[in-house]
This record gives structure tokens, sequence and C-alpha cells, in this order.
């Protein structure tokens, strides 16, 4: 048995255990859901690994509460920045670092105050849009290329008519324009059954939007091997992605979620940037 030294994070409420380590466990997976569980281990969304990189300054490796492996973790990224930078095990160059993920390697720019990680801006890479990338299996004749213009790709669950929009940011994303408030969007029947739903191959995440303005948006995150989170980074990201290629919002917009403002930008070609704060919670050690 090891005992290991841990943080607890959150990003605009998404909340992560971080450890630092030379190797990933080989009980990563299981881990992942003991110690996430909120009644009988420390509680989570999500478990975050620390790891060498011969790539990058570090390595992430992303486990969600039901054990699956993510690609990527858009607030899991900046939680991880703040503890490796923080504790010592990296040295940031010119206020950056990089970050290797199984998406791709992201630049993560920290901004200070008064010598305090008050916020960072990362690069999310570019958006997939085709079905193959996202992954999403489309029907043919209705979407080879999903039709972003329109965003009426057809999707029905328990009655429920919804045009989707589809858009893979390091992991797939299912996105759902309406005119009323996310609040009154019964997200906790209808989010498991769209994360199941056959045409998504590795499962997908959710999200229930409305435009606020061209500046703004609210949103609600359905987190696939999770369930409903206060915040998803790369969920805000698609999100953004989407009402900016429909022409709903300027390239730079916040998105609001339960758990706090972030902020996203895209110049319509190359990467997403997201910007956000993240935040030490309690640091403890725990026998594994």
């Amino acid at each position: 048995m090891n005992t290991l030294q841990f943080s607890k994070m959150q990003s605009a409420g998404n909340d992560f255990i971080v450890f630092w380590a030379q190797q990933l466990p080989k009980n990563a997976a299981d881990l992942a859901v003991k110690l996430c569980d909120r009644h009988f281990g420390i509680g989570a969304d999500g478990l975050l690994w620390a790891l060498p990189s011969a790539k990058a300054n570090i390595r992430m490796a992303v486990f969600n509460a039901d054990g699956s492996e993510a690609q990527t973790c858009g607030n899991g990224i900046r939680a991880l920045a703040k503890f490796v930078v923080e504790n010592g095990h990296v040295t940031p160059v010119n206020n950056m670092l990089t970050i290797e993920t199984k998406a791709g390697i992201s630049n993560i720019d920290l901004i200070y105050s008064k010598d305090q990680i008050t916020s960072m801006e990362v690069s999310m890479g570019q958006p997939f849009l085709n079905p193959s990338t996202v992954p999403v299996e489309t029907v043919k004749g209705l979407g080879e290329i999903v039709n972003l213009l329109t965003a009426k790709y057809p999707v029905c669950v328990d009655e429920l008519q919804m045009g989707m929009a589809f858009v893979g940011m390091g992991n797939p994303h299912a996105v759902y324009f309406q005119d009323k408030a996310v609040a009154h969007f019964p997200l906790e029947r209808i989010g498991p059954k769209v994360e199941k739903l056959s045409i998504f191959p590795q499962r997908t995440n959710f999200e229930v939007a409305r435009i606020l303005t061209p500046n703004e948006i609210e949103v609600r995150i359905w987190e696939r091997g999770v369930g409903e989170t206060l915040a998803c980074g790369s969920g805000a990201c698609a999100v953004a992605v989407a009402a900016m290629l429909l022409g709903l919002t300027k390239h730079k917009v916040t998105v609001k979620v339960p758990g706090g403002d972030l902020t996203v930008s895209w110049d319509g070609a190359g990467d997403v940037y997201l910007c956000g704060p993240s935040e030490f919670v309690y640091s403890g050690t725990i026998n594994i």
C-alpha cells in the first residue's frame, strides 16, 4: 500500500483530485471510481494525474468519476497547471507551460496578480466539425458533414425534438440551443439518454444553451462518465464554437455556467482559447 499526497482543486466548480506521480498506476480507473465517490471517497468530478512527459512540461491523465478516461479536460488542465506550478514540479518560462494530453499538447498562459495565479488561458486546439472526427454517426442524407449553419440535425429523446450541433474539442459534444432559460431544461432526465445514444460511438457530453446577448451564453452541462457538473471547459468551447458558426455571437464570449463564468475566444480558423480561474481547496494524504 502506497501513501500519496493529493490536492483538491476546483475550476468554476468543476472539482478534481490531483496527484503527482512518476507513472500512472495500473488501477487508475478503479481509483477514480473509489476516490471520486462523494460519500465514501474524497469526492470529485474527476481524478487528474500529473506525469512526466517527453513532449511537454508535463503530461495529464484524466479519469472521470465512473472510471472512464477522457482525452482532455479544459477545467482540469487549468487545475493541473496551477497544481504543478505552485507545488514546484514545473517552472514556467515567461509565464507559459505546455501540458500533454491524449488530445494533443495545450499551451497554458498563466495570469498573475501579486505573485498569485488568478486565471489561465488555455489553447484547446482546433474544433472537429466532421462527424467522423467528433465522432458522431450521422444518417446518410442528413449530413455526412453536419450542417452547423442550421444546427438542425434531428435528435429525439423522450418525445423531445432537438436540433443538435456536434463539435469535437478533444472530447465529443452535442449542443442544443433553446430560447428558454436553461434552468428549466430537464437535464437530469434527458442528459444520460443523450450521452448514450447509439449515434455516439464514444458516448458524448451534452450541453443545453441559451444565447443571452452576442457576448454571453448561459449553459448547463451533462458530462459523460460524470453527470451534471457545474462547469466543463471543453463543453464551454464547443458551445461557443457552435454559436459563432451559427452567427449567434461574436468571436469572444462569456459562457455562464452554474459554477461561474468562462471566456472563450476563436477566430474561426485556428485554436480555440479558454480562459478561467482555478483554485486550491485543500490537500491531504491517502493510502492507495
